[in-house]
């Protein structure tokens, strides 16, 4: 069986079985459709969607929600990202299990609200103060939406942090036909809580540096303080070295000792193929169209689909560079990701050059651009 849907709607009711109880956002190109499809749905299941006064008040409204018991989510573009950005940092340093969709759009500024990019590869990482890890996930199709959606409200129950769903106009606002079986029933698992009965429960537990502690929510049964300050492992606010470089230590280790089992890609390689092309979000479809028809003449050359953008998945990077002269990076920014491939390879040799594909002016990297650059 099949379905006529796109991907505001994918992730929406992925959202929906995930479980999500809150969400909040504010309208925005391209992103307003989830916000309409969760203010439609989300009170059905008994779930409250609220269209906040702004961007700031909304992700406000989320952390509020999640640490309260709720699992949420909001949705926004890159303009919305940016005032997202005090809060972001909230729900780092305060360990908020968060759902936030960024669908792309041309900038800088309000730039083509209704015109496709992939501007925010770096700015979802880099956005905040501190330079803490974050976790990103690009699905390249509206399946991907649904499932990625699905992963992403797992991963910020298991490291209690927020997570970012990185897609884009195209795939959020066109409409495609998607085999029903495309959907997985990735489960969510449930939220980590602190016996109700433990007197030694210390909310913000930060030793060894890269594990996560159980939750508790505000109201509950434990004492449980919430700031954006450093602070000791009860929450207090601490200028202790030793509190602040230990707490600081954790929400970098928590995620980036982790990165091999947070990364998700897709390897198609060949043997004896000298050529790989990296691709990730929309890109990787034209990428996938071009290596098809390079491989129809004959000519070996491999493929890795990135859908874990941050923490960069290098293990698997490097595992597909084995035999490699050249790395072709498509993507619509002027080279973002491409940075960081030329960083790993960088650590593994000089012995490979890397090109990037890439278009700025509002249009889609077509197949034929990537096949010229292969050739």
């Amino acid at each position: 069986m099949k379905e006529f849907t796109n991907g505001a709607e994918a992730i929406a009711r992925a959202a929906l079985d995930s479980g999500c109880t809150f969400f909040a956002g504010y309208p925005i190109t391209p992103a307003t459709p989830i916000l309409l499809h969760m203010v439609e749905e989300l009170p059905k299941v008994g779930g409250v969607a609220i269209q906040g006064e702004d961007e700031i008040a909304s992700i406000g409204f989320c952390v509020g929600a999640a640490m309260t018991g709720a699992r949420a989510m909001t949705a926004t573009s890159g303009p919305g990202i940016s005032l997202y950005s005090e809060t972001i940092g909230l729900a780092i340093i305060g360990e908020v299990p968060l759902v936030i969709v960024d669908v792309q759009r041309l900038g800088p500024s309000t730039g083509g609200a209704t015109t496709v990019a992939q501007g925010d590869t770096q700015f979802l990482r880099w956005g905040t103060g501190g330079g803490y890890p974050v976790i990103v996930l690009a699905p390249t199709n509206v399946p991907d939406c649904y499932n990625l959606t699905r992963r992403a409200f797992d991963l910020a129950e298991r490291y209690r942090t927020p997570v970012f769903l990185a897609t884009d106009k195209e795939t959020v606002a066109s409409s495609v036909t998607v085999p029903l079986n495309a959907y997985e029933n990735f489960p969510v698992r449930e939220r980590t809580l602190a016996p109700a009965d433990n007197g030694t429960f210390t909310p913000y537990r930060y030793h060894p540096a890269d594990s996560v502690p159980p939750m508790a929510h505000l109201g509950g049964p434990h004492m449980v303080r919430f700031t954006g300050s450093s602070h000791d492992e009860r929450g207090y606010l601490s200028k202790n070295p030793r509190d602040v470089g230990a707490l600081n230590a954790h929400l970098a280790a928590k995620i980036d000792a982790h990165a091999d089992e947070i990364a998700l890609v897709e390897s198609d390689l060949q043997d004896g193929a000298e050529t790989l092309v990296i691709s990730y979000g929309l890109t990787a479809r034209s990428a996938r169209e071009a290596v098809r028809q390079v491989r129809a003449t004959g000519t070996r050359v491999s493929m890795l689909t990135v859908y874990t953008l941050w923490p960069v998945p290098e293990t698997a990077i490097r595992a597909a560079l084995t035999g490699i002269r050249r790395v072709i990076v498509p993507e619509l920014n002027l080279g973002q990701y491409r940075r960081e491939i030329e960083r790993v390879i960088g650590e593994q040799t000089e012995k490979i050059t890397v090109t990037g594909v890439h278009r700025v002016d509002g249009e889609l990297i077509t197949p034929d651009e990537i096949i010229e650059a292969l050739a």
